[in-house]
């Protein structure tokens, strides 16, 4: 699926060349066939899914910055609390 605010046409598009190993160009082309897509609109969509799989990579790291200067223990007494309130069950 595309980000908001994308398209995946041939109006508002940027060509470009990459190089591909034959074997993925060639599972490429079979899989855009079957898809009933172009060449460009299956590269398109691969790499808007591959781009929308890795957006939350920085806040996720940037989160994980933040919380490993601030202490993740519970509160002794909290935790007790919660113990407490759990009923007893035999394994």
């Amino acid at each position: 699926m595309l980000a908001s605010g994308s398209y995946c046409g041939y109006t508002r598009s940027m060509k470009t060349a990459i190089s591909i190993p034959d074997p993925v160009f060639d599972a490429a082309d079979k899989l855009a066939d079957r898809l009933g897509l172009s060449r460009s609109a299956l590269y398109a969509q691969a790499v808007a899914e591959l781009l929308e799989r890795h957006r939350s990579f920085g806040v996720t790291e940037r989160l994980n910055e933040v919380y490993a200067e601030v202490p993740s223990g519970m509160d002794p007494v909290l935790h007790r609390m919660q113990l407490a309130s759990l009923p007893y069950e035999e394994w």
